[in-house]
């Protein structure tokens, strides 16, 4: 079923004329795992900022379940409708995974980050003396308590290990297979990308499945 639709779009950076991303077109479905790639430069972030309803297309519409994500409002979009997960985890520092899970769900227990490979020690640490792969969990294990169904990853294995990427691409097919998730990913690996089941590549502006 689609749940994110790019519908026509275009986008320019302010006080330029040219445009970035011109006419694109792509539906998204629940239970799906997408990897969009392309060179550096080519708007593959400002892509994901668009569906995230954190910029807005100067032209055409990002639609969730078939309505225009302007008309019940961006932030409303974000906050029910998108998890977001980066390659630098954008964690609170100070805290601990579980207090991290809990802002987006204050009920969340410690079985979600079990689940995600971490330990009942681990989870009492403060966030900053885990692994860079261990915090990625933690960002993961974010984005699952906050129950939107789509999420939208930005590099997410860029800072980790090749061992440690293949755990967390494991993690993000898991989330789209077993939870009907529908897991959208920029990256530049080409190891996640052949892990996808859909590849969309951005070249010349548009948007194309390869």
């Amino acid at each position: 079923m689609t749940i994110l639709e790019i519908d026509n779009v275009s986008y320019r950076y302010k006080n330029t004329r040219e445009n970035i991303l011109e006419d694109v077109n792509q539906t998204f479905e629940s239970g799906q795992f997408y990897a969009i790639i392309g060179a550096s430069g080519a708007g593959k972030s400002t892509l994901l900022s668009l569906l995230a309803g954190l910029d807005e297309p100067q032209e055409g519409h990002i639609l969730f379940e078939q309505e225009d994500i302007k008309q019940k409002g961006y932030s409303y979009h974000r906050r029910h409708h998108i998890s977001l997960v980066f390659q630098n985890y954008n964690l609170i520092d100070y805290l601990t995974p579980l207090e991290n899970v809990r802002l987006v769900d204050k009920k969340a227990s410690s079985s979600i980050l079990i689940e995600l490979g971490l330990n009942p020690n681990q989870i009492k640490r403060n966030v900053m003396k885990l692994s860079g792969g261990q915090q990625q969990r933690v960002a993961i294990a974010r984005a699952l308590a906050s129950k939107a169904p789509v999420i939208l990853a930005d590099e997410p294995t860029g800072n980790l290990d090749e061992n440690t990427a293949d755990e967390i691409i494991t993690i993000l097919k898991k989330m789209a297979k077993e939870r009907n998730k529908c897991v959208i990913v920029v990256t530049h690996s080409k190891q996640l990308a052949q892990s996808a089941d859909v590849v969309l590549e951005l070249k010349d502006k548009k948007l194309q499945i390869v």
